[in-house]
C-alpha cells in the first residue's frame, strides 16, 4: 500500500476527493494535482487515465510510461516511515483551517514545498507557526490510507529558516497522525541530505526510493 499512496488514498479513505475511471483516479485539480493508477505496469490502466487527463503527476517505487505518454519530468525521492516514532504536540501551533488559505499559499510561493492548491487543506489537518501575527511555517496530512496518514507541506519562511520549526511542526502533525491510531510517513527528494537526516532525527525510517514523474499524453 506505501508503494502505491496516491492510490490507496484515492481508492480508500480519500475517494471522496477523487474524480476516478476504471483502474485510474485523479485528485479533484482543486485539491492537488497527483494522479495514479492501480498498477503502473498495466497499459489499460494508463488508457483508463487517459480518460481523466492528458497530464499526470504520480509517484511509485518505478514508473515506465507506456507508449502515448512521455515524462516531463522525474525526480528522484524517498519514502520514509515512523514505524516506531512518537509526535510531541507544541502549544505555540495554530490550527489552520479554509480561512487561512491564502496566508498559506502566500507561504507556499516563498518556501516552495510543492504542490498546494486552493482545498489542499481539505485533505487533513494543517498546523503553523506565527511572527507578529504573520505565518511562518506550517505543515500538515496529505494522502491517507488505511492505517497511515502522509506528513506533508513542511514549509518555513527562508527568513524564518535554522529555528527549528520545521521539526516542531513535524513532531506536532505526526502527534495528532499518532493519536487517532495511524501511522505517519512522508516523502523527500533524494537530494535533500539535510532533510533526510532531519526526519532521520526525529525518528522516520527510509522505507524506499520513489519517483516523482511528471507526465503528458503525446
Amino acid at each position: 500500500m506505501l508503494e502505491n499512496p496516491v492510490w490507496a488514498a484515492l481508492s480508500g479513505p480519500q475517494a471522496c476527493f477523487a474524480e476516478a475511471s476504471g483502474d485510474a483516479a485523479r485528485f479533484q485539480s482543486d485539491v492537488g494535482p497527483w494522479c495514479a493508477v492501480a498498477d503502473v505496469r498495466d497499459r489499460k490502466a494508463w488508457a483508463d487515465l487517459a480518460e481523466l487527463t492528458d497530464r499526470a503527476l504520480m509517484s511509485a517505487p518505478a514508473i515506465h510510461a507506456p507508449a502515448g505518454w512521455e515524462a516531463v519530468s522525474v525526480t528522484a525521492g524517498v519514502q520514509m516511515a515512523g514505524h516506531t516514532m512518537t509526535g510531541v504536540h507544541d502549544p505555540e501551533t495554530v490550527e489552520l483551517s479554509e480561512t487561512d488559505v491564502p496566508e498559506m499559499l502566500d507561504l507556499v510561493e516563498r518556501a516552495q514545498p510543492g504542490p498546494f492548491g486552493k482545498r489542499t487543506v481539505e485533505l487533513g489537518r494543517y498546523v503553523g507557526l506565527r511572527h507578529e501575527g504573520r505565518l511562518v511555517a506550517m505543515a500538515g496530512e496529505r494522502f491517507r490510507l488505511p492505517g497511515w496518514t502522509e506528513v506533508s507541506a513542511v514549509c518555513t519562511d527562508p527568513a524564518f529558516r535554522g529555528q527549528g520549526l520545521a521539526a516542531r511542526l513535524t513532531m506536532a502533525v505526526a502527534a495528532g497522525i499518532l493519536e487517532r491510531g495511524d501511522l505517519p510517513f512522508l516523502h523527500v527528494a533524494a537530494e535533500n541530505a539535510a532533510a533526510v537526516r532531519l526526519y532521520e532525527r526525529l525518528g522516520f525510517q527510509v522505507d524506499h526510493e520513489v519517483v516523482f514523474g511528471a507526465y503528458r499524453r503525446v
